[in-house]
């Protein structure tokens, strides 16, 4: 009778680890998806903001705003998280270039409306700085839980796979942006 109860026991305590254990990647998981969305509501809120970047450019740097106009179509073609991702590093560095550009034109630089959108735009690149630090903040915390004894054995059974973090895709990225005439 002492082995059965024993026996039951232990049946339980698996089950509530494995409830437990798979609502924690749930929501992890969930947690994931909620900080790419944020993180792309500020990628949204810049594509916006381009255009009129564009527009305002175009006047004194023709070569310089198709470079971004071709840019910004990549972002339409974006159809996954990682597609997303590889385009708004594009798109980065394309208005780097856009910036640099202003310091050649005197009258772009003085341009209030370019002032003003370049304002907002480093307001946005700011928040989608932070917005990427919280999504690769979730990912590893995430990633951790997924590759953690005991628990990988429930995410292993449940088919939960490792997500990707927000990164600059590659080294010459990180390098300061030259704009050449």
């Amino acid at each position: 009778m002492i082995l059965i109860i024993v026996i039951v026991v232990v049946l339980v305590l698996l089950v509530l680890f494995f409830m437990s254990s798979y609502n924690k990647l749930v929501r992890l998981s969930n947690r994931v998806d909620e900080g790419f969305s944020t993180m792309d509501v500020y990628l949204k809120k810049r594509f916006d903001l381009i255009p009129n970047l564009v527009e305002t450019v175009k006047g004194y740097a023709k070569h310089e705003a198709d470079t971004l106009s071709s840019v910004i179509a990549q972002r339409n073609m974006a159809k996954t998280s990682k597609d997303v991702m590889d385009s708004e590093n594009k798109i980065t560095n394309a208005i780097q270039g856009i910036f640099a550009v202003a310091e050649q034109y005197p009258d772009l630089k003085a341009n209030t409306n370019f002032m003003d959108l370049q304002n907002q735009l480093k307001k946005v690149e700011e928040d989608i700085a932070n917005s990427r630090k919280y999504y690769n903040a979730l990912v590893r915390e995430y990633n951790d839980v997924i590759m953690s004894v005991p628990t990988n054995i429930v995410a292993s059974l449940f088919h939960f796979e490792k997500k990707t973090m927000f990164e600059v895709a590659n080294a010459s990225e990180r390098e300061n942006v030259q704009v050449k005439f």
